[in-house]
């Protein structure tokens, strides 16, 4: 018979808010290595030059404890919540509101979250609410991913409901024209998150959630990893390239969620994630 784990929510508040500081000052280690890799591999002298800018700049905001850049994101949260877990002394949502809130205070971190979207638009001038996606999973932990998201780049966000006859060719075609419309945007070298299958809502969220795999680990699944080897290859051979100035590194690599579907639909949902993918996770 499993024991309920107790939690305090201060704790969650503090982990989240060192998270979100620790995610704008701290290139993710298999997305530097990713840019290194793509400096070596690039040959056209412009394109060189702007992924020497980006590792500089990753180096500078290490170092100094600045933000890597100036869009400081939405504040997006994935939790995977153990069912065995009993969070204590607060709400769980409201514990990691308030350590997003003293992440961007203290951390000198923009502030970019406005209310009433489509009317004053006013900013909460501590980048809350954040976008929370909550997973329940056997077990007694809790972990926590944090996501400063740009919006240079969400703005790119795609996706659409194709007939199943489209087929493996009719998703690429997809996923290549909406990097080729997103150009310059949202910053690349780009990591390229897919999602495929379910309904409209799961699919975007399966794009968003495989932006959070280590940049390169493929798919465990041999027939989706061979899918996402050739999207990569499409989405280079646009000559897009860093910053848009051309080059073969257009991403760094793509990403592909799948889920079951409906016969009668074939969900595809494109998320992209600029070269400064910050992400950042603790286990409780």
């Amino acid at each position: 018979m499993s024991t309920v784990r107790a939690i305090a929510a201060e704790r969650v508040a503090d982990e989240v808010a060192r998270l979100f500081q620790e995610a704008n000052y701290d290139l993710p280690q298999d997305v530097f290595t990713a840019l290194v890799q793509a400096r070596a591999a690039e040959e056209a002298p412009l394109a060189r030059s702007i992924l020497d800018q980006i590792l500089e700049n990753a180096r500078v905001a290490s170092s100094e404890r600045m933000a890597l850049c100036q869009d400081c994101g939405t504040s997006v949260v994935f939790l995977e919540l153990g069912q065995d877990v009993h969070i204590t002394g607060g709400y769980l949502y409201d514990a990691i509101t308030e350590g997003v809130g003293r992440a961007y205070r203290e951390g000198f971190l923009r502030s970019s979250m406005v209310l009433q979207p489509f009317s004053a638009r006013r900013n909460t001038g501590n980048n809350t609410p954040p976008v929370i996606h909550t997973e329940l999973v056997p077990g007694d932990r809790l972990r926590i991913t944090v996501m400063p998201k740009g919006g240079g780049c969400e703005n790119m966000s795609q996706m659409k409901i194709l007939l199943p006859g489209a087929g493996r060719a009719g998703m690429a075609d997809f996923v290549v024209q909406a990097v080729e419309e997103a150009g310059g945007n949202p910053c690349p070298p780009l990591i390229v998150g897919v999602g495929i299958g379910g309904t409209a809502e799961h699919c975007m969220a399966l794009a968003k959630r495989a932006l959070l795999r280590p940049v390169g680990e493929p798919h465990p699944d041999p027939e989706v990893a061979q899918f996402e080897a050739e999207l990569l290859e499409a989405v280079n051979a646009t000559g897009i390239g860093p910053q848009a100035v051309g080059g073969r590194t257009t991403a760094l690599a793509v990403h592909v969620g799948t889920f079951p579907t409906h016969i009668a639909s074939l969900p595809v949902a494109v998320n992209l994630q600029c070269h400064s993918a910050r992400t950042k996770s603790v286990v409780l």
